[in-house]
Formats: C-alpha cells, structure tokens, sequence
C-alpha cells in the first residue's frame, strides 16, 4: 500500500525499506516455517537440530544466544527433544549447574534426512535473486544487523 503521505526523502526511503525488509522477512518467515513443520518440528526443535547437527556438543546456554531465546523457552524446547530421543544432556563437569546438549543417534539421522532437504526449500526461494544479488542481499543484512546490535 503506497501512502500519500511524505515525510521528506530520507525518512520516506528509510520507511519503504522497513515495509519492504518486514513483508519479505515475514513470508520468508512463514514458508520456511511451514517446510520446517512438515518434517514434524516447531522452528525452535529444527534450530537446536541444526545447530547440533552442525556444532556438535554444545551449552544450553550457547544454544540459547545462538537463537535469541530466553533460558527457560530453550529448556522447554531441550526437554520436548529430550522426550523425542532426538538429543541427550550431560552434566558439565566444571559447573554442575550447565548442561551440555548433543544430538543422539536418531537426533543425528533425523539432521541428516531433513537438513538437506530444507537446504534445498531455501535455495527454492531464493531462486528469484541472481547468485550475485543473494550474495550482495547478505551483505547488505549483515552490515545492517551488525550495526543494530551495536545500538542495543
């Protein structure tokens, strides 16, 4: 939707761009949210498959940053994995209130089917961008969050 409205050029760019990022960021959201339920996992469970898949062993507490995500949700979703049989806990021997997270032997063969398989959903859409203009989007999202962050 266009408005009518102006507030100069530089906060009316800067607005098209938020609207723009939000609607893309929103459906790309969605659809990958939706391939990622089809294999039977909320997008939380498929963030600590893949991390896991990919890292190995890791803290619940690294976990947790990795994903943006309060201690107490990432618990939940560690649990409901746990009960699955997709991962296991270990006592961190240095510090007995830390808990490391790895993948099982299902959790493994679970990472191995679908990871590829979700691989191959994001690269379907983003198939509309030239190799080139995904590489250069990256970027661009890169030095945009980077800069954020630093304002938090």
């Amino acid at each position: 939707m266009k408005t009518t409205k102006q507030y100069g050029k530089k906060v009316d760019l800067a607005l098209s761009m938020w609207v723009k990022l939000t609607r893309a960021h929103d459906t790309f959201g969605h659809m990958t949210a939706a391939n990622i339920r089809s294999f039977g996992l909320t997008s939380a469970q498929f963030g600590v498959i893949e991390c896991l898949g990919h890292l190995n062993t890791m803290l619940i507490g690294d976990l947790t940053k990795k994903h943006l995500v309060s201690g107490g949700n990432m618990t939940v979703v560690v649990d409901n994995l746990e009960k699955d049989g997709l991962v296991e806990r270990m006592v961190n021997e240095q510090d007995h209130r830390a808990f490391y997270v790895k993948l099982t032997p299902k959790g493994k063969r679970l990472f191995d089917k679908i990871f590829i398989k979700h691989a191959r959903h994001i690269v379907k859409l983003a198939s509309v961008l030239t190799d080139t203009e995904q590489a250069e989007l990256g970027r661009l999202l890169k030095k945009l969050g980077t800069s954020l962050q630093k304002e938090q």
